[in-house]
């Protein structure tokens, strides 16, 4: 296994340039009214003791409810509202299908613990709570990656397929039990971006000597082609990009990046993220305090945790093209990563892979689990899907 430990690590103070001022996000409220009555439905709402019809004008809850308030503590900064915004949106569905009984309310990284620690937190009972990526955490099993995402594995459908419907959920709950912590999924960012470098990136050897933010097994990849990884939160990256700390980094796609200044820092923006065809975001909960909800109760949060999920994808997808041409208008350059970089990315992932697999039985068993999985979406998304997007995509 690779020895290499990813640290947070903090730039000298600079002062991040002002925001990007994109279209103003629609109101929650619509979709908050939609998932408390269409979701959760009428058998529930009432299990909780709330009135359907005035779920959300703080209808009254069986008086004999316990009053259940709990903190999250999220990796991810405020002003990053999409993927903050599910942590935001989970407490208002608890709230909303119990009547105000059943509370979370949600902080950002750095308010109660650092984005780095969240995982922490919950396992200690500091939170009860916590909104995070999982690959931030392969230092404590190298398994865990594989509850956010791996490089050159599935999309976002395929990803989300294999936890909620595969048997995945169960198998990385399996990694998470040795922590105190049961696991849900909290939302995927969909196909990412390959991020921002100061200079041109051509070939395998012009990342060599590179200092880069990059987090889980992207990174251990990375260490490999000669790359200094670095893992930062995301409110940390424009200072180490700006100051010259790192030479590239890497976040999510056009709709956050924008929002981080990034494009002020660095010039070239490369596609795809092969290390991150998608990114689950999970919520992550102590298992004592799981233990300790009455069986309404998780049913409240796991209804809530499904459509806070649902909704961070279809909006990086509804944000992120107006997103992009913005970018691109201020002057960005859009550069692909050329195919020996990813040829040479794509071995190193499977040689990880069997490597961290022959070392763990239980890396092993969830490392098998996953790839027939992968193998068997990746028969049929190469069908239909694959000659679709092959031909309707060229513009």
């Amino acid at each position: 296994m690779s020895k290499k430990t990813a640290k947070e690590t903090s730039p000298p103070p600079a002062t991040p340039p002002p925001p990007a001022t994109p279209p103003d996000p629609p109101s929650r409220r619509a979709f908050l009214s939609h998932a408390a009555a269409g979701a959760a439905g009428a058998g529930l709402l009432a299990a909780c003791g709330a009135d359907t019809d005035d779920t959300l004008e703080g209808a009254p809850a069986v008086q004999t409810a316990e009053r259940v308030r709990w903190r999250c503590a999220s990796s991810f900064p405020r002003s990053l509202d999409t993927i903050y915004g599910s942590a935001e949106m989970i407490g208002e569905l608890t709230s909303a299908l119990t009547g105000g009984r059943f509370e979370i309310r949600a902080y950002p990284a750095g308010e109660l613990v650092p984005g780095l620690q969240v995982m922490d937190a919950v396992q200690q009972g500091t939170v009860q709570v916590g909104q995070s990526t999982s690959y931030y955490y392969t230092g404590k099993n190298q398994a865990l990656a594989f509850d956010a995402g791996v490089p050159f594995g599935m999309t976002a459908r395929q990803q989300d397929a294999w936890l909620n419907e595969g048997g995945g959920l169960d198998v990385v709950r399996g990694v998470f039990a040795d922590f105190n912590i049961i696991t849900f999924p909290g939302g995927n960012t969909g196909a990412q971006m390959g991020g921002w470098f100061r200079k041109e990136v051509n070939s395998p050897g012009d990342l060599v000597g590179l200092k880069m933010r990059i987090p889980g097994l992207g990174g251990d990849v990375m260490d490999r082609m000669g790359v200094t990884v670095q893992v930062l939160v995301g409110g940390e990256i424009y200072q180490a990009l700006e100051r010259g700390a790192i030479d590239a980094t890497e976040w999510v796609g056009p709709y956050d990046d924008e929002k981080l200044g990034l494009h002020q820092a660095a010039q070239y923006y490369y596609y795809p993220g092969w290390w991150e065809p998608s990114a689950s975001v999970s919520f992550e909960v102590n298992q004592t305090a799981w233990d300790s909800l009455s069986a309404d109760y998780k049913a409240v949060f796991e209804v809530a945790a499904q459509a806070s999920a649902r909704r961070m994808l279809y909006t990086y997808d509804a944000r992120n093209p107006a997103a992009l041409q913005r970018l691109i208008a201020g002057g960005t350059q859009l550069r692909p990563f050329s195919d020996e970089i990813m040829g040479r990315a794509r071995t190193t992932i499977k040689e990880i892979l069997e490597e961290y697999a022959a070392a763990d039985a239980q890396y092993r068993q969830v490392y098998d689990h996953w790839r027939n999985f992968k193998e068997a979406s990746y028969r049929w998304f190469g069908t239909a899907e694959l000659r679709y997007a092959g031909f309707a995509f060229e513009l």
